[in-house]
């Protein structure tokens, strides 16, 4: 059940890897970088920011991972640099009191800390925003209606490279995971959590 007292943001990958000028650019984001320091900004101190960080070479990479980063070594981050992992500028600002949890995978849950810290603090309820809808948000969506959380997602501060897919998820998690998950834009999502 949605409780707006012990609720967290889950903000995922909003970094300069995909806002700028790269190979995995996301047009969209910058159309939700607006809508997400909107609610990081709102509760900069209930807010936890996700990196997705890759490997310095393709040989760090474990399994398919490591076919992964051969394919795509020019975003490995011996050739595109530490910086680009950074979060936007607007995002990194509110850290702290924001947190960050650095992830290699698309989920943030794999190896247990981001729960583990949630569970510490109470928390049942988790607002999402960032990207990408169809990759790492639905990573961070399964895993948290895995993991028991309410969720809230916030449907103009979510974004992918594809809209195709983009809107297919959107429908997925309507229809499918009704129950578990309610999709609200952000200033909805701001009244609610103002409660």
């Amino acid at each position: 059940m949605e409780d707006p007292r012990r609720c967290r943001h889950l903000c995922v990958d909003m970094q300069r890897m995909f806002a700028e000028d790269t190979p995995w650019h996301i047009p969209w984001m910058q159309r939700v970088r607006e809508p997400a320091a909107a609610l990081a900004g709102a509760h900069p101190a209930e807010t936890i920011f996700t990196r997705f960080v890759t490997p310095k070479t393709p040989d760090e990479a474990q399994g398919s991972w490591r076919n992964y980063y051969e394919r795509w070594a020019q975003m490995t981050r011996g050739e595109l640099g530490d910086h680009m992992i950074d979060l936007l500028p607007e995002l990194k600002a509110m850290v702290p009191p924001a947190r960050v949890f650095d992830k290699m995978v698309y989920s943030p849950w794999l190896d247990g800390r981001l729960h583990h810290v949630l569970r510490d603090q109470g928390v049942t309820t988790l607002v999402i925003s960032g990207g990408e809808t169809d990759v790492c948000v639905l990573a961070a969506v399964l895993g948290a209606i895995d993991l028991g959380y309410s969720i809230i997602l916030a449907t103009d501060a979510i974004c992918s490279t594809s809209d195709e897919t983009h809107d297919a998820s959107l429908a997925l998690y309507g229809n499918r995971f009704s129950k578990q998950l309610r999709l609200s834009d952000t200033e909805g999502i701001l009244r609610w959590w103002s409660d």
